[in-house]
């Protein structure tokens, strides 16, 4: 893949996206900041590289014992603040990831920085929202978010319960259109945007002082892949990504951090098996419903939550491999 040495950060066009939202945002957030909120339980977290620190999720769905956290999450100090990667997925996640900062730093929080639209991964935002504070994504994650905040927020509330008080979309104050350094003082990260993969707003985060990649979920370990974006796409772009030489990487769900490019052995077998099939279907003249039903169900001994992701997987696929 061919790309610019480097690319411009450009500042989101949240109001037009989203008028009411944002509203509602600010008078929330007012709020907020009027009541002190009580103090949270720091999530375990592990420390993969110097002051590189990740959450391992389990694999699970969203429940109100886990309080929607179940996609990893992490942050990086450096010599004068912090940039956190994905958040969870409702405001008392959030907020558990940022008591698990402070107890290892007294740094400023100067970024966070969401990998994707997707609600495990960034409806844990609003607990960091404060002065000094700046939201970083995807160039298209602004309209992508916008669309999705009313049914996220619902259905957190739904899956979580009472755990999902204060939970919220924060749209990002700032996006990147190609790739963008950041500086946390003596620490360089290094962002980049993606083509359609995973999802149409993947953003992966690199840190340049150890070589730890954050891929978010463009990488799965364990848990089944969840396809949102183009299965062809995907497998294409891990293909180029596998080129990158890194120390290690950071999956969206799974171990907290893995070799590279070995680690991207299972997600791309997956891929793989579930286009074939689903073409194969196609040429046989079967259903979507047939696919969902058995397009790359010779993976499931490989994968916890297969059936809960599968079958929406072939569904997708279905759509992108119709009409080639």
């Amino acid at each position: 893949m061919t790309r610019a040495a480097a690319g411009r950060m450009r500042i989101g066009p949240i109001v037009r996206l989203l008028a009411a939202l944002a509203a509602l945002q600010a008078g929330v957030a007012a709020a907020g900041d009027a009541a002190p909120q009580p103090e949270a339980e720091p999530l375990p977290v592990v420390e993969v590289a110097a002051g590189v620190f990740v959450h391992q999720a389990p694999y699970a769905l969203a429940l109100p014992k886990n309080l929607g956290f179940v996609g990893n999450a992490g942050f990086i100090i450096g010599r004068d603040a912090v940039a956190v990667v994905d958040t969870g997925g409702s405001f008392k996640a959030g907020a558990r990831l940022k008591a698990a900062i402070r107890a290892r730093t007294a740094l400023p929080i100067r970024y966070v920085i969401n990998t994707h639209v997707h609600p495990d991964h960034v409806l844990g935002d609003a607990a960091f929202v404060g002065p000094g504070v700046t939201f970083v994504g995807h160039r298209n994650l602004p309209e992508a978010l916008a669309a999705r905040a009313e049914s996220y927020v619902s259905a957190t509330e739904r899956l979580v319960g009472a755990n999902a008080a204060g939970t919220r979309v924060i749209l990002p104050d700032v996006t990147v259109a190609d790739a963008q350094v950041i500086d946390l003082g003596d620490r360089p990260l290094r962002l980049e945007v993606w083509p359609t993969a995973h999802t149409a707003t993947d953003l992966t985060v690199l840190d340049e002082t150890t070589g730890t990649w954050f891929l978010g979920d463009l990488l799965f370990l364990g848990h089944v892949p969840a396809v949102d974006g183009k299965v062809a796409g995907w497998i294409a772009l891990l293909d180029d990504l596998k080129r990158r030489p890194v120390a290690r990487v950071v999956p969206g769900h799974g171990p907290t951090s893995a070799p590279w490019p070995a680690a991207a052995e299972p997600t791309e077998r997956y891929l793989k098996r579930l286009a074939g099939d689903v073409r194969g279907m196609i040429r046989a003249g079967a259903t979507m419903s047939e696919a969902a039903g058995e397009a790359g169900r010779s993976e499931a001994p490989n994968w916890q939550l297969f059936d809960d992701f599968n079958a929406r997987n072939a569904t997708t696929a279905f759509h992108e491999f119709e009409w080639e």
